[in-house]
This record gives structure tokens, C-alpha cells and sequence, in this order.
């Protein structure tokens, strides 16, 4: 009898602390150890590799902790737009749009290591075509960085008889896509011959907001701690993803609300066990031109989780019109503004 008393007690005191709790702004996480977080506080109290706290939804403990994060950069700055003529957004020469790609990356790479623990970052570019000049600029901005990273030049030599087109009776647009899709490949090979984690395959015409890789990071963490099962994750909210009558799943990840979608580009995060298990398709896909490109990509959909920010983490800064391109709710003169430095 006594120990109910003191169990009813202890139930009366909680509800009234929590009560007392909440006029003062704050707001309980877990009763049973009375851990609380100011609610009106626009610092997020999770905590990358150990819980995320989503309110009022309380606490999920990670069991899929990130171990590494790999940026694969294409870079190409020679190129306007591989397979149109068409101008992009804010109508700039195409290493400006490489280079605020670059600097976005570099502020939200920083932030996520600033933000993490145990997490090795690592950034790769594989340049194809770009001027000496424009190499060098961007091997400054990786050095000021203090980010590990590495450049290396694409052999085009080595894929050139691998590769198969489609017949756009356009030599220039062919030989474009085949420097694009020769780095695609490159990209893939990396990811299987080395060791890692989270590997993030990055266009050089997607500039980031500052706080995308943490999120990115964390929601990863989150989702594949749900579903117990590694996952794509996408830095886009395209909007061609709107025109199609499909079912979206809809689920909180750390500051963002997330789609499942079905297909997406070839800007993607996702982990080295899943390109090792589609290792063979994603090669194949990278030297036998599709229509659309990413159709195999799209068909490992069919098995494999992929989601989308809502609202974007990114804009895709291809042609105004364009359906993949500019994502609703973003303002995207802001975003290029904030990287041109």
C-alpha cells in the first residue's frame, strides 16, 4: 500500500512540474526523467550519431550511426548546359555557377562537422574540361577550405569506347554527354574501390544551403534508423515530381519535412553498401545512354527508400523553365546571393 501511495505521489508531482514546466516556457521530453528543452528555442536539442527530438513527438535513439561523408563533385566548367542550349538562371558564364556550387558546399560542410562527432569528411571533385585558371580557383577555395579533399582530372581516353550515346544528330551535345556520363562512372568506381559510409554524388549546378548536410545527415540517421534499412536522400524538392498522380509517404527528419518520391537527378545521397549492391546497374546506367537518363536509377526506387525535402535544401539552377529546376517555397536569388563569396 505504501508503495502506491508513493507511486501517486511521484505521478501528481510530475503533472504538476510539467504543468509549471510549461508556463515557463518549457517543454518535457521524457516524463520518466523529467529532461526538458525550452520550447520557444530554435536550437534543436538533437544530437548526430545519438537521438533526434522532434516536438512534441519526443525522442528516437539512433541505432545507424554515420561514420563518414564523401562529396563527389563533377565539375565541368566549360560546358553550359549538356544537352540544350538554353541559358541557365541569372544567365552567368558556367564556372560562376560551379563556383558558388563549391562555396555552398564548403559552408555546409562546415557547419556539419562543426555540429558532429565522429564523423570524417572527406570532398572529391572530378573535373572535366575546365580551364587551367578555373581549376586553379577552385583548388584555392578547396585549400582555404581546411577541408580534406582531392581534385583529379578525368581520363576521357579510358571510357570513350565503353560509352554508348544516343544519336542526337548533334556531335557537340554527344560529346558533352559523354564527358558527363564518363564522370558518372568515374564517380561510382570511386565509391566501390574505397572504404566509407555516406557518399553525397553532387552536379556542379546545386547550390546548398547552409544548414543541408546536417540535415541531411541527421534525417539519414533517423530514417534508416526506422526503417532499419539504408536509404536515398535527395537535397531537392524538384518540381516534376508535382506532376505525377503518386502517393507520398510524408515523415519529420530534423528541422524538415520529407516525401518519398520515385524518381529524382543525379544529385543523390545515398550509402556505399547500397551502390555496392547496385554497382553493376549504376555502371551500366553510366555508359549506356537511357531516356530518361536515370531510369535505372529510377527502377532501384522500386526496392529502396528515396526522399525529398520539403521545402528544398537546394536550388538546381538550370533553365527558368525548366520542370527540374526551381523548387516552390525557395527563394533562390537569396541563395545564390549568400555564395558568390
Amino acid at each position: 500500500m505504501r508503495q502506491t501511495n508513493k507511486t501517486k505521489k511521484s505521478g501528481v508531482l510530475r503533472k504538476l512540474f510539467a504543468k509549471i514546466s510549461r508556463l515557463m516556457g518549457y517543454e518535457l521530453i521524457d516524463q520518466s526523467n523529467l529532461s526538458f528543452v525550452n520550447s520557444s528555442d530554435e536550437n534543436n536539442p538533437s544530437i548526430v550519431g545519438k537521438k533526434i527530438i522532434n516536438l512534441p513527438l519526443g525522442e528516437l535513439k539512433i541505432t545507424r550511426k554515420i561514420k563518414s561523408f564523401h562529396i563527389i563533385l563533377k565539375t565541368c566548367t566549360s560546358v553550359n548546359l549538356v544537352s540544350q542550349n538554353k541559358k541557365r538562371i541569372f544567365e552567368r558564364d558556367k564556372s560562376e555557377y560551379t563556383f558558388r556550387t563549391i562555396n555552398s558546399l564548403i559552408k555546409s560542410l562546415k557547419k556539419a562537422r562543426d555540429n558532429t562527432q565522429n564523423i570524417s569528411f572527406f570532398f572529391t571533385i572530378i573535373d572535366s574540361g575546365s580551364s587551367n585558371s578555373d581549376l586553379s580557383k577552385i583548388e584555392s577555395k578547396m585549400k582555404n577550405s581546411m577541408i580534406d579533399f582531392n581534385i583529379e582530372s578525368l581520363n576521357l581516353d579510358k571510357y570513350d569506347k565503353k560509352i554508348k550515346v544516343i544519336d542526337k544528330k548533334n556531335p557537340e551535345i554527344e560529346r558533352n554527354m559523354k564527358s558527363t556520363m564518363a564522370a558518372i562512372s568515374r564517380s561510382f568506381e570511386l565509391t566501390n574501390a574505397k572504404d566509407g559510409d555516406l557518399i553525397y554524388f553532387v552536379e556542379d549546378d546545386y547550390i546548398h544551403k547552409e544548414d543541408s548536410i546536417i540535415e541531411m545527415i541527421a534525417t539519414y540517421e533517423k530514417f534508416s534508423t526506422i526503417f532499419e534499412r539504408d536509404i536515398f536522400l535527395l537535397p531537392v524538392d524538384y518540381p516534376y515530381l508535382y506532376q505525377k498522380d503518386e502517393a507520398s509517404e510524408v515523415l519529420i527528419g530534423k528541422d524538415y519535412h520529407w516525401r518519398s518520391v520515385r524518381e529524382s537527378l543525379l544529385t543523390f545521397l545515398t550509402s556505399k553498401s547500397i551502390v555496392d549492391k547496385y554497382y553493376d546497374k549504376l555502371k551500366f546506367m553510366s555508359e549506356k545512354e537511357h531516356s530518361p537518363f536515370e531510369t535505372i536509377l529510377h527502377k532501384i526506387y522500386e526496392d529502396e527508400k528515396c526522399f525529398s525535402p520539403i521545402p528544398s535544401l537546394a536550388i538546381h539552377c538550370t533553365n527558368v523553365n525548366s520542370v527540374f529546376g526551381l523548387s516552390p517555397n525557395i527563394n533562390a536569388r537569396k541563395l545564390w546571393d549568400q555564395n558568390e563569396n
